[in-house]
């Protein structure tokens, strides 16, 4: 039984590990860097790196920094198997988006997805695409 708890330690460990990462919410920092990995897929640092710093003024190893903090938080994961390691988004963005969307509503819009919607649509304008999409959910929306 003593080789079995250790096991048992590891996996529990890992799954609490999962868990956690579904339930880490990004800084704006770590969130521009994870629009470059699921953009991309896979890149190193000095890609994220270079994608950054097109649109922001930070050094290489702030954005070297982030990514270690987010593989220790489990944002993220890395291959080290070469010198130049790999990292690719742990999370995804569609929980992302929708952990940060749920947070907005209930603590910005007191649970209320319409007022939500309703400023969205009033402080940017949808264009026909969008409220064509817009329409074929409310449509979905409307069958349930």
């Amino acid at each position: 039984m003593a080789s079995y708890d250790p096991v048992r330690k590891l996996l529990t460990n890992k799954i609490v590990a999962m868990a956690a990462a579904k339930h880490i919410k990004p800084t704006e920092s770590e969130l521009e860097i994870l629009r470059v990995l699921w953009d991309k897929g896979t890149a190193t640092v000095r890609e994220v790196h270079e994608i950054l710093s097109e649109h922001k003024d930070a050094g290489y190893t702030t954005t070297l920094k982030l990514m270690q903090i987010m593989f220790e938080k489990g944002i993220v994961k890395r291959d080290d198997s070469s010198k130049t390691h790999i990292y690719r988004a742990n999370i995804t963005r569609e929980n992302t988006q929708q952990q940060i969307v749920g947070k907005m509503i209930n603590s910005l819009f007191g649970g209320s997805s319409t007022q939500l919607v309703m400023q969205a649509l009033g402080n940017h304008a949808p264009n026909k695409d969008e409220l064509e999409e817009i329409q074929k959910l409310l449509d979905n929306l409307k069958k349930q």
